[in-house]
């Protein structure tokens, strides 16, 4: 039988993402991007304090960043916006040369990460193991909540029932109904209870002023010579490579929490379109800000593009529309989101009794030593870094002891014959010299490496020291079994790194 015709109204219907014919989702995107834009605005606001600028100035970068990654960005749902860590790098160069030299930086930031997306930067991914992965996302869940601590010092006492009472509308709400986010329910009656009754508490309005306009498309106020280059270009280098890394760790979270892939590619690349976005409109650059993903993400349940243009979306309507409302939001209110958060982002499984009795001591000192390095400098990308060198290192040490050598003498006692096994490296190649008996050995010695296989130069260095100890006493040496890489980089090598026998 022919197959029925398909309707105009069909077609376009299959053209459309999925998202765009249910509206349960639509729902969930919008109340999603709504909770994350009035989370953003008082960390935006506390960043540009970080950086040195005016408020608006974070939340110009906060809205730009959002609007553009959800369009250019490689990762569905993952927030962008001002962050720390980026605060952290330029601050210095703000507080030396001006807000035109900042913004420059930003700018050529989001050229470097262009070249290294493109580059493929973001493979290094792969080298980062999941111990690494588990202590970056403890640590940010230990930052997330430390920053909440100032709000809750030297503050009048109704802070304190305003937090818990937040902290248990987002427990409770979810058992009656899901169809309004909890945060954002807790926001909106915290906010109520405290204009309706008149509490005297700290609110976002206390923070700064919120922007009046939109932001305008501007040159940065620098002069364009060579100088100025020299000037930004370590800091717009070291602001490229922290918020690539924040971003990609955050992008592979992401993928992990909703079993979904995402390209780190065009992710990479989408961040600097969007720093070079903000740096033209006058903003202090970002990446993705692993506090808000997780309200979009884990907390609202939102999964697609339109919760991260709305979130950067709403955050301008909120300031410029209704400035005044927002203003009066409780800090408390926002402090029990962050809190939840938190406690929400941890890995509690990781650090349980049962697990930390089973997992290898070396995988717990990688995740342990990215938590202390993060949480001491406040700089997830030294903690990164840092763990996955530890890593290295426990990787190597554990695969060295992994090398053994074995010998078997002839009956006739003229040859021996050994038999090594692992993988000869700089680690294990070490004590790969001192596992041979040259002055009792017979005459001729076969090293058999069938079983192994050889990676660099040092192996190959120690497998000359061990035919030369052996031909100064006039016994000969034959290897055996080399696989065709590992013969392959002995026959380039030996003989050339001592400068012969």
């Amino acid at each position: 039988m022919p197959s029925a015709a398909v309707t105009p109204t069909a077609r376009l219907r299959g053209l459309r993402p999925d998202w765009l014919n249910d509206p349960k989702v639509w729902r969930t995107e919008i109340l999603g991007g709504l909770v994350v834009a009035l989370a953003l605005i008082p960390e935006a606001i506390s960043f540009s304090v970080i950086a040195g600028v005016d408020p608006a100035v974070g939340l110009f970068t906060s809205f730009t960043m959002a609007v553009v990654i959800s369009v250019v960005g490689g990762r569905r749902a993952m927030i962008s916006a001002a962050t720390g860590a980026v605060a952290l790098v330029i601050a210095p160069l703000q507080r030396e040369y001006g807000l035109g030299h900042l913004i420059a930086a930003v700018i050529l930031a989001g050229v470097l990460q262009i070249v290294l997306g493109a580059v493929g930067v973001a493979r290094l991914l792969r080298f980062v193991p999941r111990s690494v992965m588990v202590g970056f996302v403890n640590s940010l869940a230990i930052l997330v909540f430390m920053a909440q601590v100032p709000e809750l010092r030297n503050v009048p006492w109704a802070v304190y029932p305003l937090v818990v009472g937040g902290l248990a509308l987002m427990v409770l709400f979810p058992r009656i109904t899901t169809a309004l986010p909890a945060p954002l329910v807790s926001i909106v009656i915290l906010t109520v209870i405290t204009v309706a009754a008149g509490i005297a508490v700290p609110t976002v309005g206390d923070r700064g002023e919120l922007p009046s306009a939109l932001p305008v498309p501007r040159l940065p106020d620098v002069p364009f010579t060579l100088d100025t280059l020299t000037t930004i270009a370590p800091y717009a280098f070291a602001m490229a490579l922290v918020g690539l890394m924040e971003s990609l760790m955050t992008a592979k979270l992401v993928d992990d929490i909703t079993d979904t892939h995402s390209d780190k590619t065009r992710e990479s690349v989408g961040q600097g379109i969007a720093n070079i976005v903000t740096g033209f409109l006058g903003g202090m650059g970002g990446c993705a800000v692993i506090g808000q993903t997780m309200i979009n993400v884990k907390v609202s349940g939102a999964r697609t593009r339109l919760s991260t243009f709305l979130a950067g979306a709403f955050l301008m309507v909120l300031c410029i529309v209704f400035g005044p409302v927002v203003s009066d939001i409780p800090m408390a209110a926002l402090v029990a989101v962050m809190v939840m958060v938190s406690f929400a982002a941890f890995d509690w499984h990781s650090i349980a009794p049962r697990t930390l009795r089973r997992m290898p001591a070396g995988e717990i000192t990688v995740m342990v030593v990215t938590v202390v390095c993060v949480v001491a400098t406040h700089n997830l990308a030294v903690g990164v870094v840092v763990g996955s060198v530890t890593a290295m290192v426990v990787f190597a040490k554990r695969v060295a002891h992994l090398t053994r050598v074995t010998s078997v003498t002839d009956p006739d006692g003229t040859t021996v014959v050994y038999r090594v096994t692992g993988e000869l490296f700089f680690a294990s190649s070490n004590d790969l010299v001192g596992q041979f008996r040259y002055a009792t050995d017979p005459d001729r010695v076969v090293i058999d490496l069938s079983a192994a296989h050889m990676w660099d130069a040092s192996s190959v260095a120690a497998l000359d020291a061990v035919e030369t100890k052996y031909r100064r006493r006039g016994k000969t040496v034959e290897i055996t079994g080399l696989n065709d890489p590992s013969a392959d980089l002995h026959g380039r090598l030996t003989g050339e790194l001592t400068g012969g026998h």
